[in-house]
């Protein structure tokens, strides 16, 4: 597998990285030693540095050589989750309930290596911007960045990301030409109903059975409103009614989330939500209401630009390990924000099997409290990111 030398000779350095900010967790927007330590090495290696989007994101730009006025973005996420560890090793977290069970260690590790070794090189025409993005974890570090101009101040042609796939093979990687990751929204149905005694419902209007009603009929917003060839999901996770078991409320809250590839899919569906909850609750003499909170919007590719990463990973990983439009995954990712902006693609990197019975080990499933980084990939993935600069943006001969 062409890992590439320099970067192999790194990989002390980066597992020592790596281990230092997986012991040192922070979470979104909190992200204050990690992005010192980013910032502190990428100016070592004589990159410049712009800190401040987002609070805590830190951008590193370096030239390559020649004249060439080409850009791109290269992104990894900073931050740890809001839970414990249970992993006992030396590098396990030091901070209760905060944890790196997602992999951003190892992301921000392999963008800096990629970083590193290029600003050695600059075998490239062009300019890449290295862009390590706090708050992935459900609380919009990439909105935030766009929006307090992270492409007007760092004007990047195309964006690039990826995620390491416990999943996958080690040292494999997935190429999606479209959809890779969908929408994550939630909704809340509130039931007004007219409580009462439980042992005479026919005095009251009972808001549980109207939730329960509702709960049913809203699946058919997928299983018969919904393309088969399209997908979609709306689940109920969370009801709340009631204060004690003779009592008939008079209220009940359905909590939910629903996942989407296709905007006007997601768009309908909130809509016909709305609908047929109102028009249920209407057909038992109660009333319902929807709040329907938008969330991280699908992260779909742009074929084009998967088609470049597809042929980079192949030189990287060899083409017999590089994985064309498998199955796209109904969980979330704020890059989505960023390819709203940029065309670009998000690849997902082979993380291993080992550690899936929950008993420790690099592989464990993500967001598991046994999870840890598998240190073996961390050269691929920053010879994958120094690959994919030097073939978009060529030196000419």
């Amino acid at each position: 597998m062409p890992i590439i030398n320099r970067i192999a000779e790194f990989h002390t350095d980066m597992t020592a990285w790596r281990r230092d900010i997986h012991a040192h967790p922070e979470l979104g927007y909190e992200e204050h030693r990690t992005s010192d330590i980013v910032a502190a090495k990428l100016a070592e290696w004589g990159i410049a540095v712009h800190r401040g989007l987002a609070g805590t994101g830190v951008v590193g730009t370096l030239k390559g050589r020649g004249e060439g006025t080409r850009a791109i973005g290269l992104r990894a996420d900073m931050d740890a989750l809001p839970m414990p560890e249970a992993n006992t090793f030396d590098h396990a977290s030091r901070h209760d309930g905060k944890m790196h069970a997602c992999g951003h260690d190892g992301h921000t590790t392999m963008l800096l290596g990629a970083a590193r070794y290029l600003a050695e090189t600059r075998n490239f025409d062009g300019t890449v911007h290295f862009i390590f993005q706090p708050a992935e974890e459900g609380r919009g570090g990439g909105r935030r960045m766009i929006e307090e101009g992270l492409f007007r101040q760092f004007d990047c042609e195309q964006v690039y990301g990826l995620h390491n796939w416990p999943d996958l093979p080690a040292n494999t990687i997935a190429v999606h030409p479209g959809p890779v990751m969908a929408a994550a929204d939630q909704f809340t149905i509130t039931v007004e109903g007219h409580g009462g005694h439980a042992a005479i419902p026919h005095k009251a209007v009972d808001p549980v059975l109207v939730a329960a009603h509702i709960v049913t009929a809203v699946q058919s917003l997928v299983s018969r409103f919904t393309d088969p060839a399209d997908s979609a999901v709306v689940s109920v996770t969370w009801v709340q009614a009631g204060t004690a078991y003779n009592v008939i409320p008079d209220e009940a809250k359905l909590h939910g989330t629903v996942r989407t590839f296709n905007e006007a899919t997601r768009a309908r569906i909130e809509q016909q939500l709305g609908r047929m909850a109102e028009s249920i609750a209407a057909g038992f003499g109660a009333k319902a209401s929807l709040e329907f909170r938008p969330g991280y919007p699908p992260t779909v590719n742009t074929e084009a630009e998967a088609r470049v990463v597809a042929a980079v990973a192949a030189k990287v990983v060899g083409e017999t390990n590089v994985s064309w439009a498998p199955d796209p995954t109904m969980g979330a990712e704020d890059f989505g924000y960023m390819l709203r902006e940029r065309p670009g693609a998000y690849i997902w990197l082979g993380h291993g099997a080992r550690g899936n019975d929950g008993h420790g080990g690099p592989g464990c499933r993500l967001h598991n409290p046994h999870y840890d980084f598998n240190d073996d990939i961390l050269t691929t993935g920053a010879s994958y990111w120094a690959t994919l600069v030097e073939t978009i943006l060529p030196r000419s001969a």
